[in-house]
């Protein structure tokens, strides 16, 4: 408790000096203004969550950061004229699977300038990061995925070599994996096998190796996996990222309303890891566990009473969305969800039969799909919720043999959850129509919120200058109308990916991405991502004996 008041303590001073350099640099001299700035935006309604100011100015940005805010006249390489507009802090996200180019540009268009994917990740990170160099326009990071370990020791190295993210294991490590399998007469090892001893060290020098490469933490989705990931070898996850000082984020192993398997038991099985290690945990979308009138206020009371690492994320829409094999579509996964196949949908609308169920289950395992689970009524609430992250839990936009579509494709004609284009307009949206929460707050809840979180919390560095619209901030920066912006994107077929509008300027990095609403191709993103170490940290843990078979389904 002592350790995590003390960094509680620090962080509250630090955001205090943080403020008192902003307020000092109000105070502009002569040379400042007659300098000229790489951009400048000017007469636009400045928000900064961190400080809660909230006032029409002049920004100034050079060498990538804000330099200046003023009432004063200023001028620059490139003027942004912002009357009636927000100039807030580009939106951040560490729950967005998509990593190509083409999903990417249309997040921008959303106002996304920081994107990441905590809840999966990567299985190879260097090879990650290299790719990402100089070819990626937000910036951009990531953790190690557990399921990618778990596939090349339990299925085959050549499998978990199809693919390293997110949308390449929907593309073909999921399929692969389960036709190897059928082929022998089992299930899939990585979402089904108890890993002995020799295996559990296998797994563990695999995501060791992607911590000691710099990954951002480490992701277990073991709501994929729940038959097949024990307590013991969770518990052992969430220690190794301890021992980095790392963030573990859970898909939490249970989804459903009814005992004895609710939501809320799968995220107090983190929580409780996280508490006991004094380790950072980032529980994934409270809003699909269904639990989230009770799982929400636990973990704000575990982090502001308990001083835990600890926090949340939810997202705007009642549907979620996954791969056709995830374990919440079992037959005891759906029981528990009170959901029935009609519930679930593939992307072109076309609602499951109990026939349909079967097939895509057996044959397209890793078909993405929506899932009708939660009232519509109920989006306000959670997002309302104090202390929670907002996030999409955007999917890849791909076509309908999982390619990738390239950058320059049109925005119509694809077929997609609409998180994966809308979330932030969205929100914006609801707060202008519905009243949900005040514009600073919402804001904060995709900007500031985040960086805090994976600064105080996480550890990562890089976030003590994003988020914040303040001298010496980093020029991520996001122009919105806030009586025009909204989401066009929607679940019917081909508009899943419409980009939002009422956003016209977006900057990353002090460079202008998205000029009157056009993306431009420009690739300013810079990697998020701690420094690559000597050694991993494995042997600073023990791994028990286990007795399980390893080839036991």
């Amino acid at each position: 408790m002592q350790r995590s008041r003390r960094r509680k303590e620090a962080g509250n001073i630090q955001r205090a000096l943080f403020a008192v350099v902003a307020i000092i640099a109000m105070a502009i001299s002569p040379q400042v203004l007659a300098e000229t700035y790489d951009v400048v935006i000017n007469n636009g309604r400045v928000m900064d969550p961190e400080t809660n100011f909230n006032g029409v100015r002049n920004v100034g940005v050079k060498g990538g950061k804000i330099v200046v805010i003023t009432k004063d006249a200023i001028k620059g390489k490139e003027t942004i004229d912002a009357s009636g507009h927000v100039v807030a802090p580009g939106f951040i996200e560490g729950h967005q699977h998509a990593t190509d180019q083409f999903s990417r540009k249309v997040n921008l268009r959303d106002g996304l300038t920081t994107q990441m994917d905590f809840e999966a990740g990567a299985g190879d990170i260097a090879k990650w990061y290299a790719e990402a160099e100089g070819k990626t326009q937000s910036n951009y990071g990531m953790v190690v995925l557990a399921t990618l370990a778990r596939v090349s020791v339990l299925d085959g190295p050549e499998i978990a070599a199809m693919g390293n993210d997110m949308g390449e294991l929907f593309r073909g490590v999921v399929g692969a994996a389960a036709a190897k399998a059928q082929k022998e007469g089992r299930k899939p090892g990585w979402s089904s096998t108890l890993p002995n001893k020799e295996q559990m060290t296998r797994i563990m020098s695999y995501v060791d190796e992607g911590l000691r490469q710099g990954a951002l933490g480490v992701g277990v989705p073991v709501g994929y996996m729940t038959t097949g990931v024990t307590q013991y070898e969770l518990y052992k996850y969430q220690e190794l990222a301890a021992k980095y000082g790392r963030v573990t984020n859970g898909h939490v192993r249970f989804a459903g309303v009814r005992p004895p398997s609710e939501g809320q038991l799968g995220v107090q099985e983190m929580l409780a890891n996280a508490m006991v290690l004094d380790a950072p945990f980032m529980a994934s979308h409270l809003n699909s566990n269904m639990d989230w009138e009770y799982t929400i206020p636990m973990i704000n009371d575990a982090r502001e009473k308990r001083g835990a690492r600890v926090w949340g994320e939810v997202y705007p829409y009642a549907a979620g969305s996954t791969i056709a094999s995830a374990d919440i579509l079992t037959e005891a996964g759906m029981a528990q969800m009170g959901i029935t196949y009609s519930d679930v949908a593939n992307l072109d609308g076309t609602r499951w039969d109990k026939a349909m169920y079967e097939d895509v289950r057996k044959n397209d395992p890793g078909r993405a799909i929506v899932i009708y689970n939660n009232p519509p009524e109920a989006i306000a609430k959670w997002l309302a919720q104090p202390g929670v992250v907002i996030v999409s839990d955007g999917m890849a936009i791909q076509d309908e043999k999982l390619n990738y579509y390239p950058w320059d494709s049109s925005y119509e004609g694809k077929s997609v959850h609409p998180r994966s284009a809308g979330t932030r307009a969205k929100v914006l949206r609801m707060v202008r129509e519905e009243k949900i929460m005040p514009l600073m707050e919402a804001i904060s809840k995709m900007s500031y919120l985040h960086a805090k979180y994976f600064a105080e919390l996480g550890g990562i560095s890089q976030f003590r200058t994003k988020g914040r619209v303040q001298v010496g901030a980093d020029a991520d920066i996001v122009v919105f109308n806030p009586d025009t912006v909204t989401d066009n994107s929607t679940y019917e077929p081909g508009k899943g990916a419409l980009p939002s509008t009422g956003i016209p300027y977006v900057l990353v990095n002090g460079v202008v991405v998205v000029k009157d609403s056009v993306v431009q191709k420009v690739f300013p993103g810079k990697p998020i991502r701690f420094p690559v170490m000597e050694k991993g940290r494995l042997d600073q843990i023990s791994i028990e004996p286990r007795t399980f078979d390893p080839d036991q389904s």
